[in-house]
């Protein structure tokens, strides 16, 4: 798996139901109203790559299948 840039993950994050529910300075949280699953999105750059480790505990934490993610 490959670092996406913030702006892509907003996109799938979107596409899988999840609101923006709140933003302090360069994170932005994003919310499932349906499973209340909470995800927090760093913003260092909208075009910025997330680095694996982070994006790695997006994906888990989201409950999103990794296969969304290319």
């Amino acid at each position: 798996m490959r670092p996406i840039s913030a702006k892509k993950l907003i996109k799938i994050l979107k596409e899988n139901e999840f609101m923006l529910s709140r933003q302090k300075e360069s994170h932005m949280i994003w919310k499932n109203l349906k499973t209340n699953i909470i995800v927090p999105v760093p913003l260092h750059g909208k075009s910025k790559p997330i680095p694996i480790g982070t994006l790695m505990a997006i994906i888990k934490q989201s409950k999103i299948p990794k296969e969304r993610f290319k």
